[in-house]
């Protein structure tokens, strides 16, 4: 099956991935200038009423960005909208999101038929994001187009299957858009992607050490020193298991090798909810190779030439 034209002019085969409380309209902005998707959580602008000021933001600068270059017109941009039921403001957030006529909607931790349903309504595409082959084959049953293979090493939410088995037996049924998730860091890791039968790569830790995002100084420097080593798996923090800086967690005055199960049922992204672990810090195990901070278009460049630099390796 053919890729959507929203997910195949694309620079490389990338999205970055929506990152919680750090994406924003400048980095989504620089990211979708730089040929690549750009997202945010919709949940990010706060208080709700700032969402549609964000969207109309993106909107007008990507406009004026197109009709400046027309022959290099940006990327589409995507919003993640998390459908969990504790998520009071998500209609709210779905009918600014169609009002702007989104063309991307990532959806997470839950699917939910209305809501693709709204996003197709204005001609955009869903992408569902899951940890194993049931959860996807429930995401296309309920309507998204696509689906976000969130494998082992994945910084955030993610699951336990190795990227090679999640692919690979998602693609034994499933021939639409498919995206990996998982420790991809290098252009080498995007088309590694691609070999094994995902469509694009979908990158977040490298994007929280861009001088775009809205991460404190300390979150981007204990990136950029931190090994795939100091990733900590925990389902303490939101219920859901995810990788987590071990930094972060000792700096929380935890011990990251004796962590307590979290409480599933405590999961709450309600508008009205307290963030007691704000300062827990999400990445992924790809993050050995972030060295530096740097701005997103610098990022995407060393990316797009080491993707061309992997191809004409195995040609050779």
């Amino acid at each position: 099956m053919a890729l959507p034209s929203l997910l195949s002019g694309l620079r490389i085969p990338v999205v970055a991935a929506p990152l919680f409380i750090i994406s924003n309209p400048k980095s989504v902005i620089a990211q979708c200038k730089a040929g690549i998707v750009g997202s945010m959580p919709a949940l990010n602008a706060r208080p709700a009423e700032q969402l549609e000021a964000w969207l109309k933001e993106i909107t007008e600068e990507l406009d004026r960005h197109n009709q400046a270059n027309p022959d290099s017109p940006a990327a589409p941009y995507a919003v993640n909208q998390i459908v969990h039921r504790s998520n009071d403001r998500l209609m709210h957030d779905i009918e600014m999101c169609v009002k702007y006529r989104v063309p991307i909607t990532i959806t997470s931790l839950g699917a939910r038929q209305e809501v693709n349903d709204a996003m197709h309504s204005v001609g955009g595409i869903t992408l569902h994001d899951v940890i194993n082959d049931k959860f996807a084959r429930k995401a296309v049953e309920k309507g998204a187009d696509g689906l976000i293979a969130v494998a082992w090493g994945a910084g955030g939410h993610a699951g336990t299957l190795s990227p090679f088995a999640l692919i690979s037996s998602i693609r034994q049924w499933f021939d639409g858009p498919l995206l990996l998730s998982g420790s991809i860091a290098t252009g080498g890791a995007v088309l590694a992607a691609q070999a094994m039968g995902a469509d694009l790569a979908y990158i977040g830790s490298p994007f929280i050490a861009t001088d775009e995002a809205r991460a404190a100084e300390e979150y981007k420097q204990a990136v950029v020193e931190a090994t795939g080593e100091d990733i900590v798996y925990s389902s303490l923090f939101t219920g859901v298991h995810g990788n987590y800086l071990r930094k972060s967690i000792e700096n929380a005055g935890l011990d990251p090798d004796n962590l307590p199960e979290g409480d599933v049922t405590k999961m709450n992204f309600g508008s009205g909810t307290t963030k007691a672990w704000k300062d827990i810090w999400g990445c992924g195990q790809g993050v050995g190779v972030i060295d530096r901070v740097q701005p997103v278009s610098a990022l995407v460049d060393h990316l797009a030439a080491e993707y061309a630099a992997a191809k004409a390796r195995l040609a050779a």
